[in-house]
Protein backbone atom coordinates (compact mmCIF):
# COMPACT_ATOMS: atom_id res chain seq x y z
CA UNK A 1 0.00 0.00 0.00
CA UNK A 2 1.58 3.43 -0.93
CA UNK A 3 2.43 6.01 1.77
CA UNK A 4 0.53 8.57 0.74
CA UNK A 5 -2.61 5.76 1.34
CA UNK A 6 -1.52 4.65 4.20
CA UNK A 7 -1.26 8.26 5.87
CA UNK A 8 -5.18 8.90 5.13
CA UNK A 9 -5.70 5.94 6.79
CA UNK A 10 -4.21 6.62 9.96
CA UNK A 11 -5.71 10.18 9.98
CA UNK A 12 -8.86 9.06 9.27
CA UNK A 13 -8.66 6.14 12.11
CA UNK A 14 -7.54 8.88 14.23
CA UNK A 15 -10.45 10.97 13.67
CA UNK A 16 -12.68 8.13 14.33
CA UNK A 17 -11.28 7.15 17.37
CA UNK A 18 -11.14 10.92 18.43
CA UNK A 19 -14.83 10.96 17.98
CA UNK A 20 -15.86 7.95 19.36
CA UNK A 21 -13.99 8.26 23.14
CA UNK A 22 -14.66 12.60 23.43
CA UNK A 23 -16.11 13.25 26.43
CA UNK A 24 -20.45 14.53 25.94
CA UNK A 25 -21.01 18.16 26.33
CA UNK A 26 -24.37 18.86 27.36
CA UNK A 27 -25.62 21.57 25.72
CA UNK A 28 -28.28 23.78 27.57
CA UNK A 29 -32.48 23.16 26.56
CA UNK A 30 -33.42 26.51 28.07
CA UNK A 31 -31.18 29.21 27.39
CA UNK A 32 -33.04 32.06 25.87
CA UNK A 33 -36.22 30.68 27.22
CA UNK A 34 -35.59 30.19 31.13
CA UNK A 35 -32.74 32.85 31.14
CA UNK A 36 -31.09 34.96 28.06
CA UNK A 37 -28.84 32.93 25.73
CA UNK A 38 -26.30 35.96 24.79
CA UNK A 39 -23.41 35.93 27.27
CA UNK A 40 -23.66 39.44 27.84
CA UNK A 41 -27.23 39.89 28.69
CA UNK A 42 -27.05 36.95 30.46
CA UNK A 43 -24.22 38.62 32.67
CA UNK A 44 -26.02 42.12 33.04
CA UNK A 45 -28.78 40.09 34.77
CA UNK A 46 -27.14 38.58 36.77
CA UNK A 47 -24.96 40.84 38.08
CA UNK A 48 -28.30 42.99 38.59
CA UNK A 49 -29.96 40.19 40.53
CA UNK A 50 -26.43 40.08 42.98
CA UNK A 51 -26.34 43.79 43.30
CA UNK A 52 -29.86 43.95 45.02
CA UNK A 53 -29.64 40.67 46.93
CA UNK A 54 -29.01 42.72 50.30
CA UNK A 55 -27.76 39.95 52.57
CA UNK A 56 -25.19 40.05 56.02
CA UNK A 57 -21.93 37.88 56.05
CA UNK A 58 -22.71 34.56 57.01
CA UNK A 59 -19.97 33.13 59.57
CA UNK A 60 -19.19 29.31 59.68
CA UNK A 61 -19.21 26.55 56.92
CA UNK A 62 -22.14 26.27 54.00
CA UNK A 63 -22.64 23.19 52.90
CA UNK A 64 -25.84 23.18 51.07
CA UNK A 65 -27.54 25.89 48.84
CA UNK A 66 -31.66 25.42 48.24
CA UNK A 67 -32.43 27.82 45.11
CA UNK A 68 -35.56 27.67 43.05
CA UNK A 69 -35.35 26.66 39.44
CA UNK A 70 -38.01 29.03 37.51
CA UNK A 71 -37.61 31.43 34.93
CA UNK A 72 -34.73 34.31 36.04
CA UNK A 73 -37.35 36.81 35.79
CA UNK A 74 -39.60 34.70 38.10
CA UNK A 75 -37.31 33.44 40.51
CA UNK A 76 -33.88 34.70 39.82
CA UNK A 77 -33.59 37.85 42.60
CA UNK A 78 -34.42 35.03 45.16
CA UNK A 79 -32.00 32.61 43.64
CA UNK A 80 -29.31 36.06 43.93
CA UNK A 81 -29.84 35.43 48.12
CA UNK A 82 -27.80 32.44 48.36
CA UNK A 83 -25.39 32.61 45.45
CA UNK A 84 -24.06 35.94 46.52
CA UNK A 85 -24.04 34.34 50.31
CA UNK A 86 -21.59 31.62 48.68
CA UNK A 87 -19.54 34.25 46.14
CA UNK A 88 -15.97 33.21 46.40
CA UNK A 89 -15.77 30.49 48.71
CA UNK A 90 -13.50 28.03 47.84
CA UNK A 91 -15.35 25.45 47.05
CA UNK A 92 -13.91 22.62 44.21
CA UNK A 93 -16.92 20.40 43.84
CA UNK A 94 -20.36 21.41 43.67
CA UNK A 95 -23.39 18.46 43.36
CA UNK A 96 -26.32 19.94 41.76
CA UNK A 97 -29.28 17.97 42.84
CA UNK A 98 -32.49 18.48 40.56
CA UNK A 99 -35.52 16.67 40.27
CA UNK A 100 -36.98 14.85 37.50
CA UNK A 101 -39.94 16.89 35.86
CA UNK A 102 -40.37 14.67 32.61
CA UNK A 103 -38.93 11.21 32.84
CA UNK A 104 -40.47 8.67 35.84
CA UNK A 105 -37.13 6.94 37.32
CA UNK A 106 -36.89 5.86 41.20
CA UNK A 107 -33.55 6.43 42.72
CA UNK A 108 -30.75 9.11 41.41
CA UNK A 109 -29.77 9.88 37.99
CA UNK A 110 -26.09 10.92 37.83
CA UNK A 111 -24.08 12.40 34.29
CA UNK A 112 -21.23 10.75 35.15
CA UNK A 113 -18.76 12.58 32.54
CA UNK A 114 -17.90 14.96 30.45
CA UNK A 115 -19.14 18.60 31.36
CA UNK A 116 -22.17 21.11 30.77
CA UNK A 117 -22.36 23.77 28.42
CA UNK A 118 -23.75 27.42 29.07
CA UNK A 119 -23.14 30.36 27.25
CA UNK A 120 -20.52 31.81 30.30
CA UNK A 121 -18.85 29.07 29.32
CA UNK A 122 -18.16 24.94 30.03
CA UNK A 123 -18.63 23.17 33.24
CA UNK A 124 -16.64 20.00 33.89
CA UNK A 125 -18.25 17.03 35.51
CA UNK A 126 -15.94 15.85 38.65
CA UNK A 127 -15.55 12.01 37.08
CA UNK A 128 -13.55 11.30 40.05
CA UNK A 129 -16.64 11.90 42.16
CA UNK A 130 -19.21 10.43 39.88
CA UNK A 131 -17.06 7.55 39.43
CA UNK A 132 -16.78 6.70 43.55
CA UNK A 133 -20.40 7.63 43.57
CA UNK A 134 -21.79 5.32 41.03
CA UNK A 135 -21.88 1.10 40.77
CA UNK A 136 -22.74 1.15 44.77
CA UNK A 137 -26.06 -0.19 44.48
CA UNK A 138 -29.18 0.45 41.88
CA UNK A 139 -30.17 3.96 44.09
CA UNK A 140 -27.24 5.58 41.96
CA UNK A 141 -26.76 5.16 38.40
CA UNK A 142 -25.65 6.44 35.24
CA UNK A 143 -28.32 7.93 32.98
CA UNK A 144 -27.42 11.27 30.89
CA UNK A 145 -31.43 10.55 29.24
CA UNK A 146 -32.46 11.62 32.46
CA UNK A 147 -30.96 15.69 32.02
CA UNK A 148 -32.83 15.57 28.65
CA UNK A 149 -35.26 18.80 28.33
CA UNK A 150 -34.81 18.93 32.23
CA UNK A 151 -34.01 22.75 33.36
CA UNK A 152 -33.42 21.97 37.23
CA UNK A 153 -29.99 21.29 36.90
CA UNK A 154 -29.03 23.63 34.40
CA UNK A 155 -31.04 26.75 35.86
CA UNK A 156 -28.45 26.90 38.92
CA UNK A 157 -25.46 26.83 36.32
CA UNK A 158 -24.69 29.96 35.49
CA UNK A 159 -25.37 31.73 38.66
CA UNK A 160 -22.30 29.08 40.02
CA UNK A 161 -20.39 30.20 36.97
CA UNK A 162 -20.63 33.82 38.10
CA UNK A 163 -19.85 33.68 41.83
CA UNK A 164 -17.44 30.95 42.02
CA UNK A 165 -13.49 30.32 40.58
CA UNK A 166 -12.59 26.85 39.17
CA UNK A 167 -15.06 24.42 40.22
CA UNK A 168 -16.29 20.93 38.69
CA UNK A 169 -19.87 19.97 39.13
CA UNK A 170 -21.67 16.57 39.98
CA UNK A 171 -25.29 17.03 37.54
CA UNK A 172 -27.88 14.62 40.26
CA UNK A 173 -31.39 14.69 38.62
CA UNK A 174 -33.93 12.66 41.75
CA UNK A 175 -36.93 10.89 40.96
CA UNK A 176 -39.44 9.23 43.05
CA UNK A 177 -37.69 7.77 46.21
CA UNK A 178 -38.88 6.05 49.59
CA UNK A 179 -37.47 7.21 52.56
CA UNK A 180 -35.16 4.34 53.21
CA UNK A 181 -33.81 5.43 49.28
CA UNK A 182 -33.74 8.49 50.06
CA UNK A 183 -31.67 7.64 53.27
CA UNK A 184 -29.16 5.46 51.25
CA UNK A 185 -28.48 8.27 48.31
CA UNK A 186 -28.13 10.60 51.64
CA UNK A 187 -25.24 7.87 52.88
CA UNK A 188 -23.75 7.24 49.74
CA UNK A 189 -23.31 10.61 48.75
CA UNK A 190 -21.56 11.27 52.28
CA UNK A 191 -19.52 8.72 51.92
CA UNK A 192 -17.90 10.03 48.78
CA UNK A 193 -17.80 13.73 49.89
CA UNK A 194 -15.87 12.20 53.39
CA UNK A 195 -13.58 14.71 55.14
CA UNK A 196 -13.34 17.02 52.34
CA UNK A 197 -15.10 21.07 53.26
CA UNK A 198 -14.44 22.02 49.34
CA UNK A 199 -17.81 20.53 48.41
CA UNK A 200 -21.01 22.64 47.92
CA UNK A 201 -24.73 20.68 47.97
CA UNK A 202 -27.03 22.83 45.59
CA UNK A 203 -30.53 21.47 45.74
CA UNK A 204 -32.67 23.17 42.78
CA UNK A 205 -36.19 23.44 44.21
CA UNK A 206 -39.51 25.68 43.90
CA UNK A 207 -42.01 24.93 46.62
CA UNK A 208 -45.59 25.65 46.56
CA UNK A 209 -47.51 24.88 42.58
CA UNK A 210 -51.38 25.72 42.95
CA UNK A 211 -54.31 28.40 42.14
CA UNK A 212 -55.05 29.49 46.03
CA UNK A 213 -52.80 32.51 47.45
CA UNK A 214 -53.99 31.77 50.92
CA UNK A 215 -53.10 28.26 50.55
CA UNK A 216 -49.64 29.06 48.83
CA UNK A 217 -48.67 30.77 52.26
CA UNK A 218 -49.90 28.15 54.67
CA UNK A 219 -48.38 25.43 52.78
CA UNK A 220 -44.86 26.89 52.14
CA UNK A 221 -45.37 28.08 56.21
CA UNK A 222 -44.85 24.34 56.74
CA UNK A 223 -42.36 23.32 54.35
CA UNK A 224 -40.24 26.12 55.49
CA UNK A 225 -40.56 25.43 59.52
CA UNK A 226 -39.71 21.49 58.71
CA UNK A 227 -36.78 22.52 56.63
CA UNK A 228 -35.56 24.96 59.56
CA UNK A 229 -35.97 22.30 62.56
CA UNK A 230 -33.91 20.17 59.59
CA UNK A 231 -36.52 17.36 59.86
CA UNK A 232 -36.38 15.47 57.11
CA UNK A 233 -38.37 12.71 58.07
CA UNK A 234 -41.47 15.24 58.63
CA UNK A 235 -40.53 16.51 55.27
CA UNK A 236 -40.55 13.43 53.74
CA UNK A 237 -44.22 12.06 54.69
CA UNK A 238 -45.50 15.54 54.85
CA UNK A 239 -44.35 15.92 50.73
CA UNK A 240 -46.26 12.45 50.29
CA UNK A 241 -49.26 13.70 52.38
CA UNK A 242 -48.89 16.71 50.27
CA UNK A 243 -48.96 19.12 53.31
CA UNK A 244 -45.76 19.90 52.33
CA UNK A 245 -44.57 20.86 48.58
CA UNK A 246 -41.58 21.43 46.57
CA UNK A 247 -40.82 19.85 43.38
CA UNK A 248 -37.30 19.20 44.30
CA UNK A 249 -38.27 17.67 48.26
CA UNK A 250 -36.89 14.33 48.00
CA UNK A 251 -33.47 16.13 46.77
CA UNK A 252 -34.19 18.64 50.10
CA UNK A 253 -34.85 15.47 52.01
CA UNK A 254 -31.70 13.85 51.17
CA UNK A 255 -29.43 16.92 51.80
CA UNK A 256 -31.02 17.48 55.27
CA UNK A 257 -29.98 14.22 55.81
CA UNK A 258 -26.31 14.97 54.83
CA UNK A 259 -26.22 18.19 56.48
CA UNK A 260 -27.29 16.63 60.07
CA UNK A 261 -25.08 13.63 60.02
CA UNK A 262 -21.91 16.16 58.98
CA UNK A 263 -22.66 18.45 62.06
CA UNK A 264 -24.06 21.27 59.77
CA UNK A 265 -26.86 22.03 62.11
CA UNK A 266 -27.99 25.83 61.31
CA UNK A 267 -30.69 27.05 58.61
CA UNK A 268 -31.28 30.45 57.52
CA UNK A 269 -34.23 31.31 54.80
CA UNK A 270 -32.49 33.64 53.17
CA UNK A 271 -35.52 34.86 50.75
CA UNK A 272 -38.64 33.76 50.48
CA UNK A 273 -41.74 34.96 47.86
CA UNK A 274 -43.65 33.81 45.13
CA UNK A 275 -44.50 34.10 41.28
CA UNK A 276 -48.22 36.15 42.24
CA UNK A 277 -45.79 38.78 44.09
CA UNK A 278 -43.16 39.08 41.68
CA UNK A 279 -45.53 39.51 39.36
CA UNK A 280 -48.05 42.14 41.16
CA UNK A 281 -50.94 39.82 39.95
CA UNK A 282 -52.10 38.64 43.48
CA UNK A 283 -55.41 36.77 42.80
CA UNK A 284 -56.87 33.96 43.27
CA UNK A 285 -56.99 31.34 39.73
CA UNK A 286 -53.63 32.58 39.49
CA UNK A 287 -51.03 29.81 38.85
CA UNK A 288 -48.63 30.47 41.73
CA UNK A 289 -45.47 29.81 42.76
CA UNK A 290 -43.09 29.61 45.65
CA UNK A 291 -39.74 30.25 45.81
CA UNK A 292 -36.96 30.41 48.38
CA UNK A 293 -33.42 30.72 48.60
CA UNK A 294 -32.13 28.90 51.89
CA UNK A 295 -28.69 27.87 52.92
CA UNK A 296 -27.59 24.63 55.87
CA UNK A 297 -24.20 25.83 57.86
CA UNK A 298 -22.56 25.13 61.06
CA UNK A 299 -21.26 28.23 62.56
CA UNK A 300 -18.66 26.49 63.75
CA UNK A 301 -17.85 24.48 60.73
CA UNK A 302 -18.71 20.45 60.21
CA UNK A 303 -16.81 17.65 61.72
CA UNK A 304 -14.70 16.21 59.97
CA UNK A 305 -15.53 12.61 61.20
CA UNK A 306 -18.90 11.22 62.64
CA UNK A 307 -19.05 9.03 66.20
CA UNK A 308 -18.96 5.80 64.51
CA UNK A 309 -15.22 6.68 62.69
CA UNK A 310 -13.85 8.24 65.82
CA UNK A 311 -15.10 5.20 68.00
CA UNK A 312 -13.10 2.68 65.45
CA UNK A 313 -10.02 5.10 65.19
CA UNK A 314 -9.90 4.72 68.90
CA UNK A 315 -9.80 0.90 68.47
CA UNK A 316 -7.26 1.04 66.22
CA UNK A 317 -5.15 3.21 68.44
CA UNK A 318 -5.40 0.53 71.52
CA UNK A 319 -5.17 -2.69 69.53
CA UNK A 320 -2.52 -1.12 67.60
CA UNK A 321 -0.64 -0.15 70.90
CA UNK A 322 -1.43 -3.44 72.77
CA UNK A 323 -0.07 -5.47 70.02
CA UNK A 324 2.95 -4.04 69.82
CA UNK A 325 3.66 -3.94 73.55
CA UNK A 326 2.58 -8.11 73.44
CA UNK A 327 5.13 -8.66 70.49
CA UNK A 328 7.05 -5.52 69.20
CA UNK A 329 5.36 -5.96 66.06
CA UNK A 330 3.66 -2.91 64.86
CA UNK A 331 -0.44 -4.59 63.76
CA UNK A 332 -1.34 -4.97 60.20
CA UNK A 333 -4.49 -3.44 59.16
CA UNK A 334 -6.80 -2.31 56.25
CA UNK A 335 -9.29 -0.42 55.57
CA UNK A 336 -12.92 0.32 53.51
CA UNK A 337 -14.01 3.78 54.91
CA UNK A 338 -13.28 6.14 52.37
CA UNK A 339 -13.30 9.14 55.15
CA UNK A 340 -10.26 7.17 57.39
CA UNK A 341 -8.59 6.02 53.87
CA UNK A 342 -8.08 9.95 53.23
CA UNK A 343 -4.20 11.54 53.81
CA UNK A 344 -5.33 13.23 56.99
CA UNK A 345 -2.45 14.47 60.07
CA UNK A 346 -3.40 13.11 63.15
CA UNK A 347 -1.75 13.54 66.93
CA UNK A 348 -2.43 10.40 69.46
CA UNK A 349 -2.32 11.75 73.09
CA UNK A 350 -1.75 9.17 75.77
CA UNK A 351 -3.17 10.26 79.52
CA UNK A 352 -2.66 8.44 82.88
CA UNK A 353 -4.64 9.26 85.77
CA UNK A 354 -5.32 12.47 84.55
CA UNK A 355 -1.50 13.35 83.60
CA UNK A 356 -0.03 13.17 80.04
CA UNK A 357 2.20 10.16 79.42
CA UNK A 358 2.83 11.10 76.14
CA UNK A 359 1.38 12.56 72.91
CA UNK A 360 3.22 12.40 69.16
CA UNK A 361 1.68 13.15 66.12
CA UNK A 362 2.55 13.87 62.53
CA UNK A 363 1.19 17.51 61.24
CA UNK A 364 1.27 16.40 57.40
CA UNK A 365 -0.99 14.41 55.59
CA UNK A 366 1.43 11.53 53.78
CA UNK A 367 -0.98 8.48 54.21
CA UNK A 368 -4.49 7.70 55.22
CA UNK A 369 -5.79 8.54 58.65
CA UNK A 370 -6.07 4.99 60.07
CA UNK A 371 -2.66 4.22 59.55
CA UNK A 372 -1.23 7.80 60.56
CA UNK A 373 -3.36 6.64 64.10
CA UNK A 374 -1.85 3.34 64.47
CA UNK A 375 1.41 4.55 63.76
CA UNK A 376 1.40 7.36 66.01
CA UNK A 377 -0.35 5.54 68.81
CA UNK A 378 2.89 3.41 69.11
CA UNK A 379 4.97 6.43 68.84
CA UNK A 380 3.19 7.94 71.71
CA UNK A 381 3.67 4.68 73.93
CA UNK A 382 7.15 4.33 73.67
CA UNK A 383 8.95 7.21 71.43
CA UNK A 384 8.15 10.03 73.24
CA UNK A 385 11.45 11.30 74.57
CA UNK A 386 9.80 12.82 77.70
CA UNK A 387 8.51 9.72 79.00
CA UNK A 388 9.89 6.35 79.51
CA UNK A 389 8.29 3.52 77.40
CA UNK A 390 4.74 2.35 78.23
CA UNK A 391 4.82 -1.06 79.75
CA UNK A 392 1.43 -3.49 79.25
CA UNK A 393 0.93 -3.62 82.92
CA UNK A 394 0.18 0.47 83.13
CA UNK A 395 -1.26 0.12 79.39
CA UNK A 396 -4.85 -0.78 81.37
CA UNK A 397 -4.96 2.85 83.12
CA UNK A 398 -4.23 4.51 80.02
CA UNK A 399 -6.98 6.93 78.14
CA UNK A 400 -6.32 7.57 74.69
CA UNK A 401 -7.08 10.91 72.82
CA UNK A 402 -6.79 11.39 69.33
CA UNK A 403 -6.76 14.73 67.11
CA UNK A 404 -7.40 14.52 63.30
CA UNK A 405 -5.66 17.61 61.83
CA UNK A 406 -7.42 20.05 58.98
CA UNK A 407 -4.35 20.96 56.57
CA UNK A 408 -2.25 23.69 57.73
CA UNK A 409 -2.81 27.11 57.13
CA UNK A 410 -0.23 29.82 56.90
CA UNK A 411 -1.37 33.23 58.95
CA UNK A 412 0.35 36.56 58.23
CA UNK A 413 -1.05 37.99 61.83
CA UNK A 414 -1.33 36.11 65.02
CA UNK A 415 -4.66 37.95 65.26
CA UNK A 416 -5.94 35.65 62.84
CA UNK A 417 -5.53 32.76 65.48
CA UNK A 418 -7.97 31.61 67.61
CA UNK A 419 -7.41 30.40 71.32
CA UNK A 420 -8.87 26.73 71.38
CA UNK A 421 -10.11 26.53 67.68
CA UNK A 422 -6.37 26.77 66.05
CA UNK A 423 -3.51 24.49 66.80
CA UNK A 424 -0.47 26.69 66.19
CA UNK A 425 2.67 25.55 64.03
CA UNK A 426 6.00 27.75 64.56
CA UNK A 427 8.89 27.99 62.06
CA UNK A 428 12.04 30.16 62.21
CA UNK A 429 15.01 28.63 60.14
CA UNK A 430 15.29 24.85 60.77
CA UNK A 431 13.56 25.28 64.12
CA UNK A 432 9.22 24.69 64.90
CA UNK A 433 6.91 23.79 67.26
CA UNK A 434 3.52 22.76 67.59
CA UNK A 435 0.39 23.38 70.31
CA UNK A 436 -2.76 21.66 69.56
CA UNK A 437 -6.21 23.66 70.28
CA UNK A 438 -6.79 21.99 73.64
CA UNK A 439 -3.54 23.14 75.25
CA UNK A 440 -5.33 26.54 75.62
CA UNK A 441 -8.14 25.20 76.69
CA UNK A 442 -5.90 23.24 79.17
CA UNK A 443 -3.64 25.80 80.39
CA UNK A 444 -5.73 29.00 80.38
CA UNK A 445 -3.18 31.07 78.78
CA UNK A 446 -3.57 34.27 76.90
CA UNK A 447 -2.85 34.18 73.35
CA UNK A 448 0.77 36.25 74.21
CA UNK A 449 1.40 33.53 77.04
CA UNK A 450 0.27 30.26 74.74
CA UNK A 451 3.04 31.91 72.01
CA UNK A 452 6.04 32.70 73.93
CA UNK A 453 5.39 28.84 75.26
CA UNK A 454 5.18 27.31 72.19
CA UNK A 455 8.68 29.27 71.40
CA UNK A 456 10.44 29.26 73.91
CA UNK A 457 9.14 25.61 74.91
CA UNK A 458 8.51 23.59 71.36
CA UNK A 459 10.11 25.30 69.17
CA UNK A 460 13.50 26.48 71.03
CA UNK A 461 13.19 29.95 70.52
CA UNK A 462 13.23 33.39 71.98
CA UNK A 463 9.98 33.57 73.25
CA UNK A 464 8.84 36.34 71.13
CA UNK A 465 10.07 35.14 67.98
CA UNK A 466 6.65 35.05 67.30
CA UNK A 467 6.50 38.64 66.61
CA UNK A 468 9.46 38.40 63.94
CA UNK A 469 8.49 39.09 60.59
CA UNK A 470 10.83 36.24 59.57
CA UNK A 471 9.03 33.72 61.78
CA UNK A 472 6.49 32.08 59.91
CA UNK A 473 2.54 31.08 61.45
CA UNK A 474 0.53 28.29 60.71
CA UNK A 475 -2.72 27.61 61.89
CA UNK A 476 -4.98 24.01 61.72
CA UNK A 477 -8.01 22.92 63.23
CA UNK A 478 -8.58 19.58 65.26
CA UNK A 479 -11.32 17.30 65.82
CA UNK A 480 -10.26 16.07 69.23
CA UNK A 481 -12.17 13.27 70.95
CA UNK A 482 -11.38 10.57 73.89
CA UNK A 483 -12.20 7.37 75.06
CA UNK A 484 -14.64 8.64 77.54
CA UNK A 485 -16.01 11.48 75.19
CA UNK A 486 -15.75 9.74 71.74
CA UNK A 487 -19.23 10.92 70.52
CA UNK A 488 -18.89 14.69 71.53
Amino acid sequence: MKPKIISLLLVLLAIFFSNCFALSVKQPDFSGQFYPAQKEKLTAMLDEFLGKAAINPLAGEILVLISPHAGYGYSGSTAAYGYKLIKGRPYKTVVILGTSHHKPFTGAAVYVQGSFETSLGLLEIDDEFTSNLIGKGPDIFNDEAAFGNEHSVEVQLPFLQSVLGNFKIVPVVIGDCSLATCRKIASLLKEVIGARKDVLLVVSTDLYHGYDLKEADQVDMLTLELIKKMDYEGLYYSLREARAQGCGGFATVIVLNIAKEMGYNKVEVLNHTNSAIVTGVSSNGQWTVGYASIVVYNPEGGHMLNNQQRKKLLEIARASINTYLQTSKKMELSETDPVLKQEMGAFVTLNKNGELRGCIGNLSATQPLYLTVKDMAVEAAVDDPRFPALTLSEFKDVEIEISALSPLKKVDSADKIELGKHGVLVRKGYQSGVFLPQVATETGWSKEEFLNNLCAHKAGLAQDAWKDKNTELYIFDAEVFSESKAGE
